[in-house]
């Protein structure tokens, strides 16, 4: 799976999890989860355990503390795939 195309499903995923939708269509690998896109710290949780399911893979609470930004969840999300 290319990057695009996990960027696009995890900009889908957080869709569900972000109040202000209009924030994710400026949305760049860039982009803080917590701060940019103001998800709260136990959404994050629900966001992670969502990309595990979508994507069919596990990441450990280690895993989990590294990803701020959107780039940090497709990376390693791509880094799992491989």
């Amino acid at each position: 799976m290319s990057v695009e195309q996990i960027t696009k499903k995890v900009i889908d995923i957080l869709r569900g999890y972000v109040k202000d939708s209009a924030l994710l269509e400026k949305a760049t690998q860039e982009t803080h989860i917590l701060k940019d896109l103001k998800v709260n710290s136990a959404r994050l949780v629900d966001i992670i355990i969502k990309c595990e399911d979508v994507f069919g893979t596990s990441i450990d609470d280690d895993e989990a503390d590294r990803i701020a930004t959107i780039g940090d969840a497709v990376l390693l999300i791509q880094q799992k795939a491989a």
